[in-house]
């Protein structure tokens, strides 16, 4: 069988996750990195050939300035690591699908414009995840092209945990709860499948945890309930995003503090979230290594609505047979999966406190009830099956 290569970018507003696979009957992660520090004057690139070390560097400021330029340091990455092969085609992190992509779809012409329309939705990702496909297709014009969706994979919630109590035309026009992280989700489901096959096939609730954080209510391995709504800023406190919020408090800033919409907007996206509440950093380590009541404080509230949420995700489930946690802090922060977890045991809730520490994939005690994983998410693998699956249909 020919071995195909396939390519997953993922464009943030000022990085670019990339990975490489070479696919026969399933993909093979081959190679992966990121450059970070778009548009700054220290942009730095980061790649693995095969989990091996192979580009640590500042990179000249002139090479990362947007995402096309970024995307020609991909490709001489690519080149002098592996050679002049071809690319086949390319998974793309699409963030907001809307209403009309629930699966993920070859990208036609028509495509990226509809998905612009969806950039008020999803403003810190979806201009960049569309210049991501530009600048990819100019790079690659005989590759396929793949979008896969962060809000797919919730599509399917009944339509009590999609709805808001807002006039139905709203409903209809298409406001209404998306959740995000779905590749995420999709994938860690996949390996709990493979680690704990009678626990996937339960009441499972997910917890992914990083910069962006949200908490997805599973059964039977399909999403039926997620802590974002209309947009990622609904739900759990994030790095700069400020999470649930009571809508009076936009008012409020729009017709008493005068703010203009824009700026309501960046308070909300940029300024809120662990970095406001600490007024230090939106990094979990810096804040965990921090002295001040305010870096405590943060900490907190960011663990006091991961356990309040979860006491909701459990009643959604009507119970609960397991928990995972994922992302940057749910897979490293072994400190916050204890607090969340502390005095859950009328959950049924009980932690291995050494296995946590460790890192252990399976962190509860022997006599929980509720068994607790943590499961590394793979975005890009998820990218690449779906990549591959659209890519063997065009054979």
């Amino acid at each position: 069988m020919t071995t195909r290569h396939i390519l997953t970018l993922n464009a943030g507003s000022s990085s670019i996750k990339f990975a490489l696979f070479e696919h026969e009957t399933s993909p093979v992660e081959t190679m992966r990195g990121q450059i970070e520090g778009l548009g700054s004057a220290t942009p730095h690139l980061q790649a693995r050939l095969r989990g091996e070390s192979f580009a640590d560097q500042r990179l000249d400021a002139t090479r990362a300035t947007d995402h096309e330029a970024a995307l020609a340091v991909v490709i001489d990455v690519l080149q002098r690591a592996i050679g002049r092969t071809a690319v086949d085609a390319i998974g793309h992190r699409i963030v907001h699908g809307g209403l009309l992509f629930t699966q993920p779809i070859v990208i036609a012409d028509d495509v990226v414009a509809r998905l612009e329309t969806l950039n008020p939705l999803a403003p810190l990702h979806q201009p960049h995840n569309l210049s991501g496909v530009r600048a990819a297709h100019r790079a690659f014009p005989d590759a396929l092209q793949v979008a896969c969706f962060d809000t797919a994979f919730h599509r399917a919630h009944p339509w009590v945990n999609d709805t808001y109590a807002l006039p139905r035309s709203l409903y209809d026009e298409g406001v209404r709860r998306y959740g995000f992280h779905g590749l995420s989700y999709e994938y860690v489901i996949s390996r709990l499948k493979e680690i704990a096959p009678q626990d996937e096939k339960g009441r499972v609730v997910v917890m992914h945890l990083g910069n962006g954080a949200s908490m997805c209510a599973v059964r039977d391995g399909r999403s039926i309930g997620s802590s974002m709504g209309f947009t990622a800023l609904d739900g759990l406190p994030m790095g700069t995003r400020c999470g649930q919020l009571d809508p009076g408090v936009v008012l409020y800033l729009l017709q008493e503090k005068g703010m203009t919409a824009e700026a309501v907007t960046d308070l909300l996206y940029n300024h809120s979230g662990l970095k406001g509440l600490s007024g230090l950093s939106q990094d979990m380590r810096e804040l965990e290594s921090a002295a001040t009541p305010e870096a405590r404080q943060a900490i907190e509230y960011f663990v006091d609505r991961i356990r309040r949420e979860l006491g909701a995700m459990a009643a959604v489930l009507s119970g609960l047979d397991a928990l995972v946690f994922c992302g940057g802090i749910g897979e490293h922060a072994w400190q916050i999966r204890e607090r969340v977890c502390q005095a859950f045991e009328w959950l049924g809730i009980a932690l291995d406190e050494s296995c946590n520490r460790a890192g252990e994939t399976v962190i509860s005690s022997e006599g929980s009830r509720v068994r607790i994983f943590v499961i590394n998410t793979n975005e890009e693998m998820m990218i690449a099956r779906h990549t591959a699956q659209l890519l063997e249909e065009r054979r």
